[in-house]
């Protein structure tokens, strides 16, 4: 591998960006999220007959995940350019953004066990 050396090699050779990775993360992850409520809480709805308990908890999920991912993102885009660039942060960023992937997958999934435990 001597041939290589002083070579870029892709990822680990560009500077973190904090903030662009957490937007995008915040974004990917409301996709996602979205796209499992609405998978899941039809489904629900199919099978327990609860749709006006459904819609209800839909708009108030939808209503409190969005301003905390907002809430989220500015965190991380309000950094200076500096912070934005320091790997010293990467600890926090993989918490938040774990924190932010176990509400996106986790919430969709509990909203159906508790439909269905009601039904």
């Amino acid at each position: 591998m001597k041939a290589l050396n002083g070579v870029s090699h892709g990822r680990a050779a560009r500077p973190v960006d904090w903030r662009k990775a957490m937007s995008d993360n915040v974004a990917w992850a409301l996709i996602v999220y979205t796209g499992l409520q609405i998978f899941l809480t039809v489904e629900a709805i199919k099978e327990t007959g609860l749709r006006s308990l459904a819609m209800l908890c839909l708009v108030i999920l939808v209503a409190a995940i969005i301003p905390a991912c907002h809430k989220l993102d500015k965190r991380w885009r309000d950094l200076t350019e500096d912070d934005a660039h320091d790997r010293t942060l990467a600890r926090a960023y993989r918490r938040d953004q774990a924190l932010l992937w176990a509400l996106a997958l986790g919430l969709p999934f509990a909203l159906t066990l508790l439909f269905r435990a009601l039904a």
